[in-house]
């Protein structure tokens, strides 16, 4: 099979999709749709409607758009049955009923940010800098009844070095996951649509596994509130698996004797840490060494580098020390 002979239709919606939609356009691949989001109201007054990322790039190349409320709209399903794909490729999107996904001859695959099996879910980024992980990656997939547990076709891994926050790993995803794209599309073309494949078989994939798999839930934000009876190392990481977007925060408390006519706690999001290696002072209590803040894990300080109050903007840790009296009788919590 010629790239010509290989109609695509492309669901995505976010900025991560849009890389591999780009490595589609400008390999000549013949896409013959978009499906995304319906656009979402923005604005104070929610009476502006912003498209999604793909919708933007899909019109600036004059690619047809569909944007279903319901994927099993029959209306929707006829549309897509009418554009004849061969193939359909997934990337961030939500999830499809069989219907959609066993519609095209050669099925339907998906571009996860994650090595599967581990960190199935909706923000498998995320949740491996939250854990620690010193490497990740992309996995593609035929997409099956259940959640990110289709056969494997290829995978590309992905170190995650220890600095590296959620937006670094997010970046070098995006760009793999397109790399990817491409070559499982060759591998698809040249075995006329039947690759070989590897059963997700948890345990084949995972001889010497002895912990569950970890999955990757969707985050809320009661996920992103930072423990600090955790040790520093655990909220280190989870602070730059949540930074830049859409941050761990803390509750900032101000002592008793300092409260008459304020509010007592204030939300403060952190955005960055540094280990310090130095014995902690209690979980959760702050400290001032000259121009730098620190705050108590179980074991350790950890020195906060970047923060945000509640109404304020982002600012260095020493910038919020020059406007903040008697931190010391503060904590968080």
């Amino acid at each position: 099979m010629e790239k010509k002979d290989l109609r695509i239709v492309f669901m995505g919606t976010p900025e991560f999709a849009v890389e591999t939609l780009q490595a589609l356009v400008e390999n000549d691949y013949n896409v013959v749709a978009v499906v995304t989001q319906p656009d979402k109201p923005v604005g104070r007054h929610q009476t502006e409607m912003q498209p999604s990322a793909v919708k933007q790039y899909a019109v600036q190349h004059g690619l047809p758009v569909l944007q279903p409320e319901k994927m099993k709209d029959p209306v929707f399903i006829e549309q897509l049955r009418a554009l004849r794909a061969n193939l359909q490729v997934v990337v961030a999107f939500r999830m499809l009923p069989e219907v959609v996904w066993a519609m095209p001859a050669y099925g339907t695959f998906n571009v996860h940010a994650a090595l599967l099996p581990q960190y199935r879910g909706a923000a498998p980024i995320n949740w491996a800098v939250i854990n620690g992980e010193t490497e990740t990656g992309v996995t593609t997939f035929f997409l099956d009844h259940d959640i990110d547990t289709g056969r494997i076709i290829r995978k590309k891994h992905f170190p995650i070095p220890d600095d590296a926050d959620v937006e670094y790993v997010y970046d070098g995803l995006m760009h793999l996951g397109a790399q990817l794209c491409l070559e499982t599309l060759e591998v698809i073309m040249a075995a006329d649509g039947h690759p070989e494949t590897t059963a997700q078989d948890d345990q084949k994939q995972q001889p010497n596994l002895t912990a569950p798999l970890k999955p990757a839930p969707k985050i809320f934000k009661e996920t992103c509130e930072i423990d600090w009876t955790q040790s520093a190392k655990q909220v280190y990481d989870f602070v730059r698996g949540l930074s830049p977007y859409p941050g761990a925060w803390t509750t900032l408390v101000a002592p008793a004797d300092m409260c008459q006519g304020t509010k007592r706690e204030t939300v403060m999001k952190v955005y960055k840490t540094r280990k310090t290696g130095r014995k902690g002072l209690g979980c959760g209590t702050i400290s001032v060494d000259g121009k730098s803040l620190f705050v108590s894990a179980a074991d350790e300080l950890l020195e906060i580098v970047e923060l945000q109050l509640a109404g304020k903007k982002r600012m260095a840790a020493r910038d919020f020390l020059n406007g903040m009296k008697q931190i010391e009788t503060y904590s968080v919590k």
